[in-house]
């Protein structure tokens, strides 16, 4: 019976000494080496299987120069968003035999380049999802993340593949939907000030006002998170707006819920429209009408687009754009009539 190291775990040295075979011969057998000669390779495995030896996965990773992880920076994980775009990258990502290493920034874009630079250092590639980060400060860190996939956003570095939500088309469709039903004094609530999704949908109503100048839009600052929503209703009502245009559906649905708390009826009084269709917002009272985004995809194609990076293979139309879908339901509605004022 073989004699267990002095650290009391059975290691490579055993499972040479079961198998008669050098440590090396052992090492490239457990790292999948297929040079070595079956019989012998054959041989290591029951020594190894015999004695119950288990790599070492720290040392397994320095010597192959890899570590089956990658890692994934969010802005928000709360955000059920990016909690989809995870999902969709770390079931992906397993069926290849990896997992995922996240950090959360909690919107605090100076944090994002430091857990970047971590994350990378500990994984075999990264994934960027909607960085806060300024363009200056995506183009100085984005040579050094290489293996890098940008989601919802882009940069000039060389082989660095985005995956691109048309939030810019998507908001116009929400606007014209509102239109088509009457209402002509809209209201956006603005999404994070550094968010570049959020930049993409006020360019898109840019685009939209030009082409309707018979409708106001009011910008009204906002979030990302249901308390904006809730905390809006003021703001809202002030504005004078019968079709509300949310940053997402999370606001969305804080705003619907304030309205409900003051007495106000959706879409009776107020028209409100989201954006993601988040798996609550077809079960809001009412269903939530929104931009349809493929949440799930995006995590999926980040992953195939890493794996082509990581692998070195060639990759000729790298990234890929996304177009929205506008889903309507329940929580539009024709526009109010304004009221008459009765003569004595």
């Amino acid at each position: 019976m073989a004699r267990k190291s002095a650290s009391g775990r059975i290691g490579i040295a055993d499972v040479a000494v079961k198998a008669g075979v050098s440590h090396a011969t052992v090492s490239r057998v457990m790292n999948g080496n297929f040079t070595v000669d079956p019989d012998i390779a054959a041989r290591v495995r029951a020594a190894a299987a015999e004695l119950k030896y288990q790599p070492n996965p720290v040392g397994r990773s320095l010597a192959l120069g890899k570590t089956d992880t990658i890692g994934i920076v969010v802005p928000d994980l709360a955000n059920p968003t990016f909690q989809a775009i995870l999902r969709g990258l770390s079931r992906a990502a397993a069926q290849d035999g990896y997992r995922v290493l996240i950090a959360d920034s909690f919107e605090v874009s100076s944090e994002e380049s430091i857990l970047a630079g971590e994350a990378r250092r500990r994984c075999d590639g990264l994934v960027l999802c909607a960085p806060r980060m300024t363009d200056a400060e995506l183009e100085e860190i984005a040579p050094s993340l290489h293996p890098l996939v940008l989601i919802n956003r882009t940069t000039t570095a060389p082989g660095v593949p985005s995956l691109v939500v048309d939030y810019g088309q998507g908001v116009q469709d929400i606007a014209e939907h509102l239109v088509e039903l009457g209402h002509t004094r809209l209201a956006f609530l603005a999404g994070p000030p550094r968010s570049a999704s959020n930049e993409m949908r006020l360019k898109g109503l840019e685009i939209f006002k030009a082409a309707h100048p018979e409708v106001d839009v009011t910008m009204l600052e906002g979030g990302s998170d249901f308390d904006t929503g809730h905390g809006a209703v003021d703001a809202v009502l002030a504005s004078g707006a019968t079709g509300i245009l949310a940053f997402n559906d999370l606001v969305a649905m804080g705003l619907m819920s304030g309205l409900h708390e003051r007495g106000l009826d959706v879409p009776g009084d107020i028209s409100v429209t989201g954006f993601d269709d988040i798996p609550f917002a077809r079960y809001t009272t009412p269903a939530l009408t929104t931009g349809a985004v493929p949440i799930t995809e995006l995590g999926e194609q980040a992953w195939h687009q890493l794996r082509a990076l990581i692998r070195k293979e060639g990759n000729d139309t790298p990234g890929g754009r996304y177009q929205p879908r506008l889903e309507v339901r329940a929580s539009t509605g024709p526009a109010k009539a304004p009221r008459s004022t009765v003569h004595g």
